[in-house]
């Protein structure tokens, strides 16, 4: 294209742009968000806010703010830690903040540059699928209206909303395509070695999505070529193969922290049925993921275009991948063999796009008596759709479709009438048109409207109000947690609190909290609360951990100083007093704080706990420390009671016999009561294997007073386990109950906690001087004196692959301890600890990917000036 040509393209793609997001426009003018009440409130805006935080602090890869501490580069390489969209955009809002045209962004500025960074975004979509569909041969006008076909979707703007890193899969799926065509009409690897790079840098998950569609589209094109010459296969394979190799060398980097972030995640097993196919969605007229658009129907039925490649291609891939996006068992592939997750869509619409532009270069061809068949047979096929009953209650949006498909029809009709003028533009505008309608629609329809988290007007976005809710970062509870940091002196001091179910609240409050929710999380931490400590969250949920569950021994171990509860909230610790309140909110201090860094010569093994009560494994981490393995002689697992056999068993509302539990009452349950008072301490824990044996429901879960909910056995977010432990404050009876159902209770145990191992763990540490640590994103330091000569410092900063470590500047290990968190070697005397961390393999991978650009740059010059690669 000419100059002229380029500047024509990028303004006509910002203003389709700039239509197409018509509503959120609208909306964020008069104050309101299209952005999702769940993750897009509970995880993108945050997550943006406290990675724009953490670099411009030049915390690049660890954050202590991270849930109990973290890598947050690797961890985060899902979200928005390697996206190149929001690495420019930090870097825009970086510059903008240091010449002062912008104060410090806050979580508000995230949600208002939303809609106009999807607007670049599109704007980007729209221009390099133009330049790809111009590659294979289609004209400036035609190939323009393919790209919006595929840029104009619903996907897009579903993505944007819900989870936004999403919708930069968008982008890099043509620049691979353009990658491939160049390969295999010139046999030149440049743009396809920048697109395998580019997409694996910008996000690892949609690189391996977009790569399985680029190898479909390559397959296809292998037996429908479109050049007259291209290279042989074999030599494609080898470019390909090449290319590929090179793209990924220079992408190290980035992708091998975020992979190894994503293999250090636990994650449960998907279980529940994948079926093959199960259509559940009418993709022509009530779209909630992909609308068809009319006119690509219509082109299905235009025979007499079969006859050119270009048209087979598009149109066999376009009814190939509509009937697998009825199909979980293909969802799951591209999920990673998974739970099915329907997030390749974009290529279907890629495809119609190009099935809508060969047709509309080729619209000469076609006759009245052609269009008239086709659009039969697409009004036939909108009458099979809404016989399957698969649309949605009704409405505007669905009601919309039909309408537009008809209008479409007719148009196409009329365009084929060659006495008519200027019809075929009108049928050209029109399916622009119907797209920038239908997102608009979906927009207003879909995207907004009553949720139970946020309080919504149908058909508006999340108003500005809400940022500064009581449901999100109300008032009295944001004053309360500075209240408590501005009378705390340590700053690593942790603090108890998260509003509802939104387990990010210590980003958006600003404090070292004991939650997080992200997709990717470190293992050993999901593993210590799950499992090893079996630490109730208060809900169900994979992806997240929360809070220790009101056991007073895990805050003292964590440097968890304080928690914060509502009226309505769980039983406070033993040991915590109250020290302030600000509306319906209380704040308790631990009276019973350990010191950050603890030195022992007491190790246990995680084998010699592996049959022991979590209340004993609370023990052995107060008297000591637990470690994967020992060499030398290792302690011996404490002991606890367990009183069931003190305790009678009371039916309530319900019968249980042989482990089943039918509860026939609304709520009802067993009672557990205790033969004997004197045996009851300053607490309870009781422990149980509870699962619901119907899959469809979810249910709530109380023990005394203590709440918690548990997932429907169906759920992909369930954790599937099902051995719970509950602390409460020592009562008579323990009362266990759930709604009316049946259930399988089991292995029930009952535990006395006095705190006598806290109180002991106290007095040791009175004994020795106060250890001075500085705790900083990636860089750890600590000065101790361990004048009792022991032989293993134990600190809560969780255990992770990139930690290393010096003592008094000799290079040790940083051992696993407790489960989850770091344990360092010690001499003794005065020790200076100090701790660093870097992604794993991060100076291999700068390396590698050095060392690959080098190499591509000097074949680059030598080949420009056309003298051989060696002399």
């Amino acid at each position: 294209m000419t100059k002229k040509g380029w500047i024509a393209l990028v303004v006509v793609s910002v203003l389709t742009a700039l239509i197409a997001h018509g509503f959120m426009l609208s909306e964020w003018m008069q104050g309101r968000y299209v952005v999702g009440p769940n993750d897009g409130l509970s995880q993108m805006i945050p997550f943006k806010h406290f990675l724009y935080e953490s670099m411009r602090d030049g915390k690049f890869f660890y954050s202590e703010r991270f849930g109990l501490g973290g890598g947050s580069f690797s961890q985060l390489g899902y979200y928005f830690s390697t996206s190149i969209v929001f690495l420019v955009t930090a870097a825009v809002t970086a510059f903008l903040e240091w010449i002062g045209l912008l104060a410090s962004p806050d979580l508000q500025y995230w949600a208002d540059v939303t809609v106009f960074v999807s607007i670049i975004r599109l704007s980007v979509i729209l221009v390099i699928t133009t330049i790809f569909f111009r590659l294979i041969g289609l004209k400036s006008w035609f190939a323009y209206i393919g790209a919006v076909i595929y840029g104009i979707s619903i996907l897009y703007f579903r993505h944007v909303t819900y989870w936004e890193f999403f919708a930069d899969a968008i982008v890099f799926l043509p620049l691979l395509l353009i990658g491939a065509e160049r390969i295999m009409r010139y046999g030149k690897p440049g743009w396809f070695i920048a697109a395998v790079a580019l997409s694996m840098i910008d996000n690892f998950y949609f690189a391996y999505i977009n790569f399985l569609l680029t190898f479909i589209y390559i397959v296809f094109r292998w037996f429908i070529p479109l050049a007259e010459y291209e290279l042989k296969r074999k030599r494609q394979i080898v470019y390909f193969l090449v290319g590929g190799v090179l793209g990924a060398a220079i992408s190290t980097p980035f992708f091998v922290p975020s992979v190894y972030g994503y293999l250090n995640n636990f994650r449960p097993p998907f279980e529940g049925e994948i079926p093959l196919f199960d259509m559940t969605e009418n993709i022509l007229s009530d779209g909630k993921l992909v609308v068809l658009p009319a006119f690509a129907v219509i082109c299905l039925f235009l025979f007499p275009l079969y006859k050119k490649r270009g048209f087979r291609l598009f149109a066999s891939m376009t009814v190939l991948l509509a009937v697998l996006h009825a199909s979980p068992a293909v969802g799951s592939v591209f999920n990673g063999l998974s739970a099915p997750q329907f997030r390749w869509e974009h290529m279907l619409m890629l495809v119609a796009g190009g099935l809508i532009a060969v047709t509309l270069q080729n619209w000469k061809e076609i006759q009245v008596k052609h269009a008239v068949i086709a659009a039969l047979g697409t009004i036939g096929l909108y009458v099979i759709f809404s016989e399957l009953e698969l649309e949605g209650k009704p409405s505007l949006y669905a009601d919309s479709l039909v309408v537009m498909a008809l209008i479409t029809c007719a148009l196409a009709i009329l365009a084929t009438v060659r006495q008519f003028k200027h019809w075929d533009i009108a049928l050209w505008i029109g399916i622009v048109a119907s797209s920038l309608i239908t997102v608009n629609l979906f927009q207003e329809e879909k995207l907004t409207g009553n949720n139970a988290k946020v309080e919504q007007v149908e058909g508006q976005g999340i108003p500005q109000s809400f940022f500064t809710s009581d449901s999100y970062n109300g008032e009295a509870s944001r004053e309360l947690v500075q209240q408590l940091k501005a009378r705390e002196e340590d700053p690593l001091a942790r603090i108890d609190w998260m509003i509802g179910t939104r387990n990010n609240t210590p980003i958006v409050q600003d404090f070292l909290g004991t939650s997080i929710y992200s997709s990717i999380l470190n293992q050993h931490l999901l593993h210590f609360y799950l499992d090893d400590l079996a630490i109730d969250m208060g809900r169900e949920s994979v992806s997240r951990y929360a809070g220790f569950g009101g056991r007073a021994n895990l805050y003292s171990v964590l440097n968890g100083a304080y928690t914060i509860r509502s009226e309505k909230g769980n039983p406070v610790p033993f040991g915590f007093e109250e020290v302030e309140q600000n509306g319906e909110f209380k704040a308790f201090e631990n009276k019973h704080r350990l010191p950050f860094v603890r030195t022992t010569n007491k190790v246990y093994t995680e084998e010699e706990l592996e049959d022991s009560p979590v209340l004993a494994r609370e023990h052995a981490m107060l008297n000591g420390a637990i470690l994967e393995e020992w060499d030398e002689q290792s302690e011996t697992s404490p002991v606890v009671e367990d009183l069931m056999d003190k305790v009678t068993v009371k039916p309530v509302q319900a019968e249980y016999k042989n482990d089943k539990l039918v509860v026939t009452g609304k709520n009802g349950g067993i009672d557990l009561k205790v033969s004997d008072v004197r045996l009851l301490k300053e607490d309870t824990y009781v422990s149980f294997y509870l699962e619901r044996s119907t899959a469809d429901k979810g249910f709530h879960l109380k023990v005394n007073d203590y709440k918690t909910t548990r997932k429907r056995a169906d759920s992909i977010y369930r954790t599937r386990v099902n051995d719970i432990t509950i602390r409460v404050p020592s009562e008579e009876t323990i009362r266990i109950r759930v709604p009316e159902g049946t259930y399988t209770l089991s292995d029930l145990a009952l535990y006395a906690e006095d705190y006598s191992t806290l109180e002991e763990a106290e007095r040791k540490n009175e004994q020795t001087s106060e250890p001075i640590v500085e705790w900083n994103g990636g860089h750890a330091t600590v000065h101790l004196d361990n004048s009792k000569g022991d032989s293993l410092a134990v600190m809560p900063i969780p255990f992770e692959k990139g930690w290393t470590a010096k003592v008094n500047g000799e290079k040790v290990s940083v051992l696993k301890a407790n489960y989850a968190f770091s344990g360092i070697p010690i001499e003794a005397g005065f020790n200076t600890i100090e701790m660093s961390y870097r992604p794993p393999y991060f100076g291999a991978s700068l390396i590698v990917s050095f060392l690959v650009l080098t190499g591509l740059f000097v074949w680059m010059i030598r080949k420009k000036r056309n003298k051989p690669f060696a002399d």
